[in-house]
Formats: structure tokens, C-alpha cells, sequence
């Protein structure tokens, strides 16, 4: 009977899983030994691979470099024609290799002994040139790949890939490498948006709906329309007292003209702090069911406004 290929499908993904729950229960033995020594390392981390392996160091180079450890991959054919000077004696190489004796990468072995750069070899041969070579070794089990012919990269480029984001990961922690940090190197798009903080883009000062307790409400009408939020803040001295929405206004129809904006307000409004989140700010609005949340520090002075149109515009709505 022919597998379809959905049955193909569970039988690929069942074998690479196997071969990530061994690679976690036996864990090559230098990796706390790799991340001490990239601790401390001055320079950057280099990866390098040939073929499907190559592929696989740009991605664990770029994961790296963007978790808080310095990094660059290199392609071993433009390393044997000058690209060699890139890699400094403050640098570590790791090469990627599932046999051990890609011959393309002969020349950056020879590179790493001569200069005395400290080598690291990501293979499943511990007997192999590569590991012979290597000052250190994350041995990767010797799993089968996940194809009918059993040579196509697909489980050896998937443990790789896995064991990559375990040494990215491990050094991130290691650093104390955080949210803020992460948004340092990746400002743009949805994800550098949803890492930034209230503060960063909450309206301030003269852009503030602000009237006293004592604000006849046709002229606090006046400041809430030239604003332009929907809301007015009732503040004394700085501090914030209470808020006036569309839904007080309702409420106070029959004699609106004839109150204050203290009379009218909502006292002790929700607020938020400048240092959240905007998607933590994004979950309060839809939770509390508000356009805009005011935003105070710890003694109740106002500090600014967000509204739902500044976060569509962050690109977090």
C-alpha cells in the first residue's frame, strides 16, 4: 500500500522529533564548556558550513547576533579566496559539517590552527578530521535522516539548527540579555513595535486634553474637540483627578452646560504606567473597552495619552 503523503508527512516529523528528544537527553558534553568560552570571547562568533550545513550557519550567525552575541557567518569557498581576513585571533569559528570532512572547509581548519583561533566542530563524527581538529566538540547523535533514501540533510540539518538555538539561547540567559535589549537590535516591523514602551510613543504636554475641576463644561467641550482624543483630563497641580469621556457626557446630558468639569468626570480613572508595553497597553484598552488610556507615574502626575489610533499607526492594533 502507498504512504500519501500526509502519512509521509507524520513519519518525517516523528523521526526529526525522536532525534531532538535524544539530542536533549544527551547533550554534547562540551556545551557548557562552548558557552563558557563564548562568554568571554572579545571578538565574534563565527559559523560556517558548506551546502544544506552552509545554509544552516547563516541561520544560527544571525540568531546569534541578534540574541546579544556578536556574529558573522562566512562561506568557506569565499573564505579559501581572501574572505579568511575576516576571521581575527579575537574570534571562535564554528564549522558545521555531519561527516567531519567537508573539504571545503580545509583550508578554514588550517586558518584556525595556524593563527591559534579556538575552533569548534558541529558534527556527529567524533573520529573525524573536523573533530580531530577542533579544540571543542558539540557532538550531534547519529540519527538517521528522515528521507526514504536516508542521505538528504533533513534530520542531521534539523538537529543543527536546534542545537544552534540551544547555544543562542543559552548565551542570551547567560548575558541577562532582555526585552529592551532585544528591541535594540530589532526596531523595525511588528515585532520591534511590540517591544517598544508607552513612553516611547505617548502624546505629552501641549498635545494633552487637560482642564481644572473647576472648567465650565462648555469650555472643556472646547478643549476635548480641539484635542481631538474623545477624552478630557481633570488634573490639579499635575496630578491627575479624573477623566471625562463620551460616556460621562451622556450621562450628564440634561444639565451638562450648566456643570464644571469636576462635577462631571469620572474620578480615579484607570490609568496606565509610561514603561508598559504597547501590546500590554493594546490588551488594556480592549479589555476595559477604551480608545485612549491616560498614563501617570507613581504619584498620580499625568505624563501623557495614547490612543488606539497611536497604536495602529505603531503598526501593535
Amino acid at each position: 500500500m502507498t504512504n500519501t503523503p500526509s502519512d509521509i508527512a507524520r513519519s518525517v516529523l516523528a523521526i526529526e522529533s525522536a532525534a531532538l528528544t535524544r539530542l536533549a537527553e544527551d547533550l554534547p558534553t562540551d556545551f557548557d564548556t562552548v558557552v563558557t568560552r563564548l562568554l568571554a570571547l572579545p571578538g565574534r562568533v563565527i559559523v560556517s558550513g558548506m551546502g544544506k550545513s552552509g545554509h544552516v550557519a547563516n541561520k544560527i550567525a544571525a540568531t546569534l547576533a541578534s540574541t546579544g552575541t556578536p556574529a558573522q557567518a562566512v562561506h568557506p569557498g569565499e573564505a579559501s579566496h581572501g574572505d579568511l581576513g575576516m576571521i581575527t585571533r579575537n574570534d571562535a569559528v564554528i564549522l558545521i559539517s555531519n561527516s567531519g570532512e567537508t573539504r571545503e572547509l580545509a583550508d578554514m581548519i588550517a586558518y584556525c590552527t595556524r593563527f591559534d583561533i579556538p575552533l569548534i566542530a558541529l558534527t556527529k563524527k567524533a573520529n573525524s578530521t573536523l573533530a580531530r581538529a577542533a579544540e571543542h566538540i558539540l557532538l550531534m547523535p547519529d540519527a538517521p535522516e528522515a528521507c526514504s533514501i536516508g542521505m538528504a540533510p533533513t534530520t542531521s540539518t534539523t538537529m543543527t539548527m536546534a542545537l544552534g538555538d540551544a547555544l543562542a539561547v543559552a548565551l542570551m540567559e547567560a548575558r541577562g540579555f532582555d526585552r529592551d535589549s532585544y528591541h535594540a537590535f530589532h526596531p523595525g516591523g511588528t515585532l520591534g513595535a511590540q517591544l517598544l514602551r508607552v513612553s516611547a510613543i505617548m502624546h505629552r504636554g501641549k498635545e494633552l486634553p487637560i482642564v481644572a475641576p473647576d472648567t465650565p463644561m462648555s469650555d472643556t467641550l472646547v478643549e476635548m474637540s480641539q484635542k481631538g482624543f474623545g477624552v478630557a483630563a481633570v488634573v490639579t497641580d499635575g496630578v491627575l483627578q479624573g477623566i471625562i469621556t463620551d460616556g460621562d457626557l451622556r450621562r450628564n446630558m440634561v444639565d451638562l452646560m450648566d456643570q464644571t468639569a469636576g462635577q462631571v468626570a469620572t474620578p480615579n480613572p484607570l490609568t496606565i504606567a509610561p514603561g508598559m508595553l504597547l501590546t500590554e497597553a493594546l490588551g488594556e484598552m480592549n479589555r476595559l473597552k477604551r480608545t485612549a488610556l491616560l498614563v501617570v507615574d507613581d504619584t498620580g502626575a499625568l505624563l501623557g495619552l495614547v490612543h488606539i489610533h497611536d497604536l495602529l499607526r505603531a503598526g501593535v492594533a
